[in-house]
């Protein structure tokens, strides 16, 4: 394998909506290559985030740790997440706050949130809800002109919006929130990442309960809100009805859509295609949605 190889194959992976298991073995296999060939800390940190969606945080750490030897800032944000929330089994705040602060001193909005986030949940520093809502209402003038999909405005508008509602300010709250689905719904064209979808369902699931429920108006992820009990809904795509039943199972709402079944809003979200595509790629192409 040659370096323009391997880059050809990692270009093609993706591109790939729906790769088979040979794909991602060959994607592996030339990442791993590119690594021991360049040395490119954003290439570990690539082949570490790959290894982080699926949810295989022994070898994200690995990738990460190796990328941030090079002082490479986005493994320090990798890290910082993976030590906040446990991810390999064990939280360490400490580590946490230690990583997310290396950033924050460089201006890095994500890490910054984090590091409010700490001290609003009083994780490794005293819990402090007034530095909170400052550094998040500083946070807020500086990502509000921000367009590229990837950066944190959706993160960084939820918590305002829940700052509003904290003091009565529900209207604001409510554009906020209308806002960041927006914003987010375009990134998770590009990255179904399972972190971007819980906040598009935790943010939906905060905004309705502001605000009534329109069923003669709704798109793919305001069914987020609907998933939660026993309904039917349609929707068209290409000009074709596509259904999804939800059916409740004791405790739980597993989801059928157009005859194949998932368990719950998250894999449904994560998991269902139409024409090899994943609902989320193709969501601005998706309409009439009708409640049955």
């Amino acid at each position: 394998m040659t370096v323009k190889e391997a880059r050809k194959i990692v270009n093609s992976f993706a591109d790939n909506d729906n790769p088979s298991g040979d794909d991602e073995f060959m994607f592996i296999e030339a990442m791993g290559f590119l690594i021991e060939e360049e040395h490119n800390p954003a290439d570990m940190m690539y082949l570490g985030g790959y290894y982080y969606e699926l949810k295989e945080f022994d070898k994200a750490i690995k990738y990460y740790e190796m990328a941030a030897a090079f002082d490479y800032d986005p493994a320090y944000e990798g890290l910082g997440y993976i030590w906040y929330y446990g991810r390999t089994g064990k939280r360490d705040y400490k580590k946490a706050f230690h990583y997310f602060s290396i950033l924050k001193d460089k201006g890095d909005p994500v890490s910054t949130y984090k590091i409010a986030d700490m001290y609003k949940n009083g994780y490794y520093v005293d819990k402090d809800e007034e530095k909170y809502e400052q550094i998040i209402e500083e946070l807020y003038t500086k990502v509000r002109t921000m367009r590229n999909v990837f950066d944190p405005v959706p993160e960084v508008y939820t918590r305002l919006a829940r700052i509003r509602v904290k003091y009565g300010q529900k209207d604001e709250a409510v554009e906020l929130y209308l806002y960041a689905k927006d914003f987010l719904a375009q990134r998770i064209k590009y990255n179904a990442f399972f972190g971007n979808l819980n906040i598009m369902k935790w943010l939906i699931d905060d905004l309705y309960e502001l605000i009534g429920f329109d069923k003669d108006y709704f798109d793919l992820y305001d069914m987020y809100y609907l998933l939660k009990k026993p309904c039917k809904i349609v929707f068209l795509y290409e000009g074709e009805w596509q259904k999804t039943e939800v059916v409740a199972e004791g405790n739980e709402c597993n989801i059928c859509f157009n005859g194949k079944w998932f368990r719950g809003r998250d894999e449904f979200y994560s998991q269902a295609v139409l024409n090899d595509h994943k609902l989320t790629s193709i969501y601005d192409e998706l309409y009439g949605f009708e409640v049955k």
